[in-house]
């Protein structure tokens, strides 16, 4: 069976203080962020995931957004190394975290950098998005973590957002969903949907049809359901002001070894 457990970190009270690069800043609510991400926590636990807190980083505004430490390929967590040298000090947490649940660990090293944001995978194959958070030699270092594992990885330029997942995601059956005007390339996806709204395209799946996604993108929830999904929508408003979307909040563990 495949395991459902979710990696997930309290924001930290720093929170308003995170980066900004592509947006505008704005005025973040702290103890309304912190009601959100209890909400989204609450959402993965109603279908099924169970989750896994981290240990807080009070010191790192941006540590809520976990998944950009670490990436997974079956039982194995590559630690990341982020190009924004402020986000380093958030992955001994998690390195303990998945150790704990009996991950094989393995590191990105100087002078590669890596987000785990910029990872997407589709069953064996992991797109990663070079551009402002992940360097050539970061993705030469996932390549040899995961190949040997039957990844086959596929670089991918990012330049108008922040992370490649700023801009895309998969449904269940593989298509990659994304809004045109935040992409750089379309042609090395083999399947593609436009989605009307930049937040519709960040979907996590939940299982079955179930597709997690945030309260900002209406449209492109209307447009999942006529195909068939189930969205299952969360209002994380005071993250989106700091270039967060629901995949960056919690990393999936789905191929655990029993």
């Amino acid at each position: 069976m495949p395991s459902k457990k979710a990696l997930i970190r309290r924001p930290s009270p720093k929170l308003a203080e995170g980066l900004v690069t592509h947006i505008d800043r704005a005025k973040v609510d702290v103890e309304l962020a912190v009601e959100q991400w209890e909400a989204y926590a609450e959402a993965l636990r109603a279908h099924g995931w169970e989750t896994v807190e981290v240990d807080p980083a009070d010191d790192c505004p941006d540590s809520v957004f976990v998944e950009d430490t670490v990436v997974m390929f079956r039982n194995v967590a590559l630690i990341a190394r982020s190009g924004a040298e402020s986000r380093r000090g958030e992955t001994d947490g998690v390195e303990e975290a998945v150790a704990a649940l009996g991950c094989s660990v393995n590191w990105i090293w100087a002078p590669g950098t890596l987000d785990g944001g910029d990872v997407l995978k589709i069953g064996d194959t992991v797109f990663v998005g070079r551009g402002g958070r992940t360097n050539a030699a970061g993705v030469q270092q996932l390549r040899a973590a995961f190949e040997p594992l039957g990844a086959r990885v596929v670089a991918v330029p990012v330049n108008k957002v922040l992370h490649l997942k700023s801009a895309v995601t998969a449904l269940p059956d593989g298509t990659v969903v994304g809004h045109i005007p935040k992409m750089d390339s379309l042609t090395l996806f083999p399947s593609f949907l436009h989605v009307p709204e930049e937040s519709g395209a960040h979907v996590v799946l939940l299982g079955g049809d179930k597709l997690l996604m945030a309260a900002s993108a209406p449209k492109t929830a209307a447009l999942y359901e006529d195909l068939g999904y189930e969205p299952v929508l969360v209002d994380i408003s005071e993250f989106e002001k700091l270039e967060g979307c629901v995949t960056c909040l919690s990393v999936r563990l789905r191929e655990l070894y029993a």
